[in-house]
């Protein structure tokens, strides 16, 4: 499932035209990255999950056409995990 498709079924759902609900989606993923940047904390839906940045170490990796061992520095990351409701809709 796509943005559009998420946004067509939100028109389907309530009242608003397709246009807004792609301007709340965008809207939404905006104010959660910058939220993240800011913060560097973390973003809770109560119900569907919290959004937080996580720290990945540096580490050694390897070119998978040469062998070559490449260093991979460190770096901040999003990551998600399901809110108890969510995870019992997909069960």
């Amino acid at each position: 499932m796509n943005k559009n498709e998420i946004a067509q079924l939100m028109v389907k759902d309530s009242s608003i035209i397709k246009s807004n609900a792609l301007r709340v989606i965008d809207t939404l993923v905006a104010v959660v990255g910058d939220q993240l940047k800011k913060r560097q904390g973390k973003v809770t839906l109560v119900g569907f999950g919290t959004f937080k940045v996580i720290d990945k170490k540096a580490k050694v990796g390897r070119n998978p056409k040469t062998g070559a061992k490449i260093n991979i520095p460190k770096k901040r990351v999003p990551k998600f995990i399901a809110g108890k409701e969510l995870k019992a809709l997909v069960k």
